[in-house]
């Protein structure tokens, strides 16, 4: 049974993506429909921008937490193609045959760091320092929908910190959410990607970087939806952030090559 809250978000985007891919004038073809993990989304506008002017169709583009996503993907939202920031939203829907298998590919990977509020008092430089106890609110995205905090999760458990950190933690609904509770202050850390840091520019600090042997490794993949309508295009869209110049954008805002170790 879906909660009536996912029930008000999930009509709300359709109703957003069904009013936004309507047809243009003199019958042009329909935009072409992407939802993306929000972490995605400064590199994603510019990769769009950039498809539009070389091929002239246009992209619509549907952020939130890859698994908020997926729950929409799964209750029929009118999506043509899906890049999510874990993988393992995609092999759900992978299971369920709501993708295209085939067009699966990785495109970008990412690093995971540990935020605090820019000019906070000195007493975070690491990990561990979050068990002290002046140490009181860290923000984390929610491990059940947002692929951060997925990661987040499984790194404090490597480093046997999070059992020792379980009342501390303040889930956000995605990634961009866990930023601004610590750049507002509201949290005394946060965990996020090194991309989204980088977003808030001297709104927070980077303090420490996950040791990558904590986590699964953060891979990004896309693939076609399988009742997409504009196939085609999701397919030259797909081709197009696995071409060298999206690969620059990309790298840009901060992430890696997904062939990179």
């Amino acid at each position: 049974m879906i909660d009536l809250k996912f029930k008000i978000v999930l009509i709300i985007s359709i109703l957003l993506v069904c009013l936004s891919c309507g047809n243009g004038e003199g019958g042009r073809e329909e935009a072409l429909t992407v939802s993306a993990a929000i972490s995605l989304k400064d590199a994603f506008d510019e990769i769009g921008r950039a498809f539009r002017a070389k091929s002239g169709r246009t992209v619509n583009f549907n952020y939130g937490a890859s698994g908020t996503l997926q729950r929409q993907i799964e209750n029929g939202a009118p999506v043509d193609l899906f890049a999510s920031a874990g993988e393992r939203q995609m092999d759900e829907l992978e299971k369920k045959g709501l993708i295209e298998a085939e067009t699966r590919r990785d495109f970008a990977r990412n690093s995971l760091v540990l935020i605090v509020p820019k000019g906070a008092q000195p007493g975070i430089a690491g990990f561990a320092d979050l068990t002290k106890p002046e140490v009181k609110k860290i923000a984390v995205g929610n491990p059940q929908t947002v692929p951060a905090g997925q990661y987040a999760e499984e790194s404090l458990k490597n480093m046997n910190l999070h059992s020792r950190l379980t009342g501390k933690l303040i889930l956000g609904e995605n990634v961009r959410q866990v930023l601004e509770y610590v750049r507002r202050g509201e949290t005394d850390a946060g965990i996020v990607y090194a991309t989204d840091a980088r977003t808030a520019g001297d709104g927070v600090a980077v303090v420490a970087t996950a040791d990558e042997k904590s986590h699964s490794p953060i891979r990004y993949p896309l693939a076609l939806v399988r009742d997409g309508k504009r196939a085609e295009a999701a397919r030259e869209f797909a081709d197009f952030v696995g071409s060298g110049e999206a690969r620059e954008i990309l790298r840009k805002y901060g992430f890696r090559d997904a062939a990179e170790k």
